[in-house]
């Protein structure tokens, strides 16, 4: 898994430094992450070029639990502050699981430009569960979407263990999706045609291919049917969505998620179609996979309440995190 990141960041660095100069040889990676503020980098990237660490730190879960505030880094995006953001966020990234500096994030319709994050700056520590919070319409699933690599901001940058990934080629973003981040949506997308069990094991299925998957089934289905019993499915494994409640298929739709044993799950409003009661089971469950497991999840919601599950909650307003 490391290894797969370790070199689809070097490649990344490789055709960057290629698109900036052409003629340039292209020597061993860049050593030692990003610089410190102010502090002399190891090598300095042709102009324009953003600056890599090695991936060989990756790994799977995260230190201690730490159900700490993270500093505050949001406030007004002055022009210089901007540019900086721009720049790269220099000496920010460490202690932080995924970092987010200098976002914006526009749409348009028609001819009119709809700004829907603005010099927005998130961080999220190691092992910490963080509820977003906002009104409709807020570009809360906008936010989670670039943070997922699933869309890429107009601005800002956006790093994952100290690396930098809305600038990865498709490749890149299918790997880190595949392997490395685990995502729950509203709206479950379970295939109708497959079990529970087949709808689970599918990141699998694309991701090693039919003949490494044919030769890992067992394995493969066991540690599947073990996710299902762990989100109290056992009984399901055969049965088809629409054979499911909803709550049952957002529990399936959670199995899926983490069938990769992902470093990071992103959850968009994962109670949003059930009932009071079964959203409170949902949420106990993301609770105990993030205190057993110390996954780092972040949340979207629009329920006060449910919010109040996480360690830390933010409040996005105006296209900014106001904490």
């Amino acid at each position: 898994m490391n290894d797969d990141l370790d070199r689809m960041l070097q490649e990344s660095l490789r055709q960057r430094r290629a698109a900036a100069d052409p003629r340039l040889r292209v020597g061993p990676r860049v050593r030692g992450g990003l610089p410190l503020e102010g502090g002399p980098s190891l090598e300095t990237p042709p102009e324009g070029v953003g600056t890599l660490g090695t991936a060989s730190q990756i790994h799977v879960s995260g230190g201690p639990h730490l159900a700490v505030p993270v500093h505050r880094l949001d406030g007004p995006v002055r022009a210089d502050r901007a540019a900086a953001c721009d720049a790269g966020p220099a000496g920010l990234t460490t202690g932080y699981r995924l970092l987010a500096t200098g976002i914006q994030k526009c749409y348009h319709k028609g001819g009119v430009e709809i700004p829907v994050l603005w010099g927005l700056n998130m961080g999220v520590r190691h092992g910490e569960f963080l509820a977003i919070i906002g009104q409709s319409g807020s570009g809360k699933s906008t936010l989670l979407h670039l943070l997922g690599t699933l869309d890429v901001p107009d601005r800002g940058e956006i790093h994952f263990d100290g690396h930098r990934i809305d600038n990865l080629p498709a490749a890149g973003r299918d790997i880190l999706r595949n392997r490395h981040f685990g995502m729950i949506f509203q709206f479950y997308h379970l295939l109708p045609e497959l079990t529970t069990l087949e709808n689970v094991l599918m990141p699998l299925m694309i991701d090693c291919g039919a003949w490494q998957f044919f030769r890992r089934r067992r394995q493969q289905r066991a540690r599947a049917t073990e996710l299902l019993g762990m989100v109290g499915l056992s009984h399901r494994l055969k049965h088809r969505p629409r054979e499911l409640s909803g709550g049952e298929m957002q529990r399936a739709a959670i199995a899926r998620a983490l069938i990769a044993q992902p470093d990071l799950l992103l959850a968009d409003e994962p109670t949003g179609n059930l009932d009071q009661e079964t959203g409170r089971e949902i949420i106990g469950l993301l609770r105990a996979l993030n205190q057993q497991q110390n996954l780092t999840i972040v949340m979207v919601t629009h329920d006060q309440a449910i919010a109040a599950q996480a360690d830390r909650t933010v409040r996005l307003v105006n296209g900014r995190i106001e904490q």
